[in-house]
């Protein structure tokens, strides 16, 4: 029995109400409070968020990974501030390349590295000789 009060002894959680967060959403949050378990405390308009692995004062981007009735969990992905990781990872090797810097796991353009310099010469040694041996 209710008594005419939402939600059974007077509180009123997010209940039947749309949560604040979403399951994968990133958010800038600055923890409040650290748990019994150790896990710290974020909240977005009231609605608690728990981020193993932060102490209180620390300003991060979480990204949502659980969301219930009255509490969220979630990962930390960097710094406040920071870039979404999908987009960053996405984003990164576009902005190198158009600024004409060499994009992790690729060659520089135009540049030749000593290996590939020996190994044309190697090649270029041993393509008129039969016997393969190399000729000085």
């Amino acid at each position: 029995m209710s008594f005419g009060r939402p939600g059974g002894f007077g509180r009123d959680f997010f209940g039947d109400r749309p949560k604040p967060v979403k399951v994968g959403e990133e958010l800038d949050v600055t923890i409040e409070a650290v748990a019994s378990k150790g896990d710290g405390i974020a909240k977005k308009e009231g609605f608690v968020i728990f981020v193993p692995g932060t102490s209180a004062g620390e300003k991060v981007r979480i990204k949502v990974t659980f969301v219930k009735n009255k509490c969220a969990v979630a990962e930390k992905v960097g710094a406040a501030g920071a870039a979404p990781a999908a987009a960053a990872s996405e984003e990164a090797p576009a902005e190198a390349e158009a600024a004409g810097e060499p994009v992790a796991g690729e060659e520089p353009a135009g540049e030749v590295t000593e290996a590939a310099e020996d190994e044309g010469e190697e090649a270029e040694a041993g393509e008129g000789d039969e016997s393969g041996e190399k000729s000085a």
